[in-house]
């Protein structure tokens, strides 16, 4: 019997990730492209494409021993159809078949949903969430997505497009956002209010991981501004601990390496501002699988729906 192989790719804004997994969702070789030279849909579908061929070549297989690609994107989708509605940060996309295109063009099985519904498989497979019934995954980064587990199995709505944390408006008035919304969550915890606030408070340029740094060595403004970031998110957890009753929050991205600084301000939050009976099971944990979230995901939405 031949040894079946899966493909996972994670799609950003930044980077195109591409990894060759088993069946127990090990990865055995991955590589990566960055997407800012694909400024064209046409091109950024072809350079999907390249990475499927080339991981395939690379590792000297046939893709009679592939059982199919499985492709996380950032944005939402129609899982069920393959299709993918819009991408809010990287213009071009609307409702393109990129599964049809896809399978077309690489003659192998393609499946595809959101990037923070992948990740929340991921995390609920083998991750943080494994053993909970009830979890909400988040990714938070340039955008903030999420995953919802209910009942042990991930929740997509009506129109595949639960989850879409980050675009929860949490005020009256307030920035536009690429969704086309107002006042969405994201615009007050995503990468780019961070960085504005962090330049605000050190008058420099500051990256992601420098502001981790510093909090992690108890520097006060690197502190206060984590403090607010997970204030902010604790107050909109609160709402979703109180409408779900969930179990468990996992919270993952780079967003997440700030540590216990923001971690901590988030769990006081949601137990100050939740109602009780909702708060006092819910665990804040940070996701296990890293930057290789997405492409675990990706495989396992290979292996739960193709045919072997």
């Amino acid at each position: 019997m031949t040894r079946k192989f899966l493909i996972g790719i994670d799609l950003g804004g930044t980077n195109l990730k591409i990894a060759l997994l088993d069946l127990n969702y090990r990865i055995i070789s991955k590589f990566f492209l960055s997407t800012k030279t694909f400024k064209k849909k046409e091109l950024l579908i072809k350079a999907i494409e390249f990475c499927v061929n080339r991981i395939i070549n690379d590792n000297k297989l046939k893709k009679g021993s592939i059982l199919g690609v499985g492709l996380g994107v950032p944005g939402p989708t129609d899982a069920k159809k393959g299709i993918v509605h819009f991408f809010p940060n990287i213009p071009g996309w609307k409702e393109v078949g990129l599964k049809r295109i896809l399978e077309r063009e690489v003659c192998l099985p393609v499946f595809l949903d959101n990037d923070a519904k992948v990740m929340a498989l991921a995390e609920h497979k083998i991750g943080s969430a494994k053993g909970y019934e009830n979890a909400l995954c988040l990714t938070l980064g340039t955008g903030v997505g999420g995953g919802i587990i209910i009942g042990g199995k991930l929740y997509r709505g009506v129109s595949n497009a639960a989850g879409e944390f980050g675009h929860m408006p949490i005020n009256e008035k307030g920035p536009s956002c690429p969704c086309g919304g107002i006042a969405c969550l994201e615009s007050y915890v995503g990468n780019k209010k961070i960085l504005f606030e962090a330049k605000q408070k050190f008058s420099r340029e500051i990256s992601l991981e420098q502001l981790s740094e510093l909090a992690k060595k108890q520097d006060k403004r690197a502190l206060d501004i984590w403090n607010k970031v997970g204030e902010r998110l604790g107050i909109a957890l609160a709402g979703m601990v109180n409408v779900l009753n969930l179990d468990a929050i996992i919270i993952g991205g780079g967003v997440s390496d700030a540590g216990e600084a923001l971690f901590e301000k988030i769990r006081k939050t949601i137990f100050k501002r939740a109602m009780s009976v909702q708060a006092k099971d819910v665990k804040v944990l940070k996701a296990k699988l890293g930057p290789d979230a997405g492409l675990i995901g990706a495989a396992i939405l290979v292996r739960e729906n193709a045919k072997d």
